[in-house]
């Protein structure tokens, strides 16, 4: 793929329907929670990305044996009841916060395990805190290289016992997530107090509904508020070794949002409110700003019927969405205010700053606070930046890739010519790995 890809825009309204991979969230949550099951595992629709092969092959790397297919999106695994059958590894996470975070709980059930853990220089800046306080009070051992609470980092693992837990995953639910899929094998009863609150909570909802499902659908946790207790269990144990992964909602809201800025209609398929995953329900906000969604089937239609307005929306909940809806921002008739995002500075990159400074290369109007980020349209400026052409950087994070990639689909300069440009669109294969190629096929079938 080149260095520096131009957004052909959509000469024609978009009446298309995007094929989404499988989710990246579920994938990886099944990956581990596969590993400790009884049993041999196939995950169906599996996601193949960077993220996931990621930690694929730190699961090899411990002596797991998997069979990967990515033509049939299907990938295969045994279990061991929790054991790990490498004692001693150098494990490399990439920038991948499922693998890091999953992996590093993962590998402390092992009573007689040393690990070197590290990942790229994105991931060392990112936040291991909660997590790595937490193990140690389980009885692992953390020896850091550099930084304190950050990549690398060599733990010396001696199981873990049962007890009260007390962690602070205000920085990433992903902490909380880690620790919630291997308290069933802990030796006795685990209770997980919250330290505070956590973010992104539809994503802990995620791993509990699987945890359950993996325990054969019996419920793996009392539940009371901000304290998670197991019903004790040996073993994960699936009814069914078959595992249907979800798309990938997160992915879907690029595609949903398109009439924003190509007009028509786009449909997705395997996108429904009783969807594991929390990101459904950016659908809310889109009908929110006036596009007509239709609920049809499994699926789900999005139209542009009259220019969207803006809002105001908290997007605590689902904030890996919000930058597709920034992103599109300066194409809405009133300004657009998000907030509940702080926690996205501590991600691939700092999102807030990166949406704030690449908008107002747009000419766009934008107020940046830490915990939020409004944007106020300024169309004839947007105008006036796309005659002389405008390049994206992307910070090396997909999300900031594939949003502008759909405002780069508006036709604005009214020829047909690309007007955006998208630097180091390889990004995007942490998670979606052909979505040019997605949006150019749509973009052609419209226009045919």
């Amino acid at each position: 793929m080149e260095e520096i890809l131009p957004i052909q825009p959509f000469r024609y309204p978009c009446k298309g329907a995007a094929l989404i991979p499988g989710s990246k969230s579920i994938t990886n949550r099944a990956l581990i929670l596969s590993a400790m099951s009884g049993s041999k595992v196939t995950l169906r629709n599996a996601l193949f990305s960077d993220d996931v092969q990621i930690m694929a092959n730190a699961l090899q790397h411990i002596g797991f044996t998997l069979a990967l297919d990515e033509y049939k999106k299907t990938i295969k695994i045994e279990g061991l009841s929790g054991n790990i059958p490498q004692n001693n590894a150098d494990i490399f996470v990439g920038n991948a916060g499922t693998a890091a975070r999953f992996l590093t709980a993962f590998l402390c059930l092992n009573k007689d395990g040393f690990y070197r853990l590290d990942g790229t220089s994105e991931m060392r800046d990112r936040p291991m805190k909660g997590l790595l306080e937490a193990i140690e009070s389980m009885g692992a051992s953390v020896l850091y290289e550099n930084k304190t609470n950050h990549f690398p980092f060599k733990v010396t693992t001696r199981g873990i016992n049962g007890g009260n837990w007390k962690v602070d995953a205000s920085d990433s639910s992903q902490i909380l997530s880690a620790l919630l899929m291997i308290a069933p094998l802990a030796q006795g009863k685990v209770s997980i107090e919250l330290k505070g609150e956590t973010v992104s909570k539809p994503f802990v909802e995620m791993t509990v509904k699987m945890c359950d499902y993996f325990m054969g659908g019996k419920s793996t946790f009392d539940q009371q508020s901000g304290c998670y207790e197991t019903i004790v269990r040996k073993s994960y144990s699936l009814k069914d070794p078959t595992y249907e992964i979800e798309s990938d909602a997160t992915a879907a809201s690029y595609f949903l949002t398109l009439p924003i800025a190509s007009g028509g209609f786009c449909e997705v398929g395997d996108y429904h409110e009783n969807s594991l995953q929390g990101d459904v329900k950016f659908l809310e906000f889109l009908k929110n700003i006036g596009l007509k969604c239709t609920q049809n089937g499994a699926g789900v239609r999005v139209e542009k019927l009259d220019q969207p307005i803006g809002g105001n929306f908290d997007f605590n909940d689902v904030s890996d969405t919000f930058l597709t809806l920034a992103a599109v921002s300066p194409l809405l008739k009133t300004p657009m205010h998000i907030s509940g995002i702080a926690h996205t500075r501590m991600q691939e990159t700092d999102r807030i700053n990166a949406m704030s400074s690449e908008l107002r290369k747009l000419g766009q109007d934008v107020e940046e606070q830490h915990d939020s980020i409004t944007i106020h349209p300024q169309p004839e400026k947007l105008l006036e930046k796309a005659e002389k052409g405008i390049e994206i950087e992307t910070y090396e994070d997909h999300r900031v890739a594939m949003s502008f990639a759909i405002l780069g689909s508006k036709d604005l300069l009214g020829n047909g010519k690309p007007w955006l440009m998208i630097r180091n669109p390889q990004c995007c294969s942490k998670t979606f790995p052909d979505f040019f190629d997605e949006l150019e096929r749509i973009r052609i079938d419209s226009d045919s």
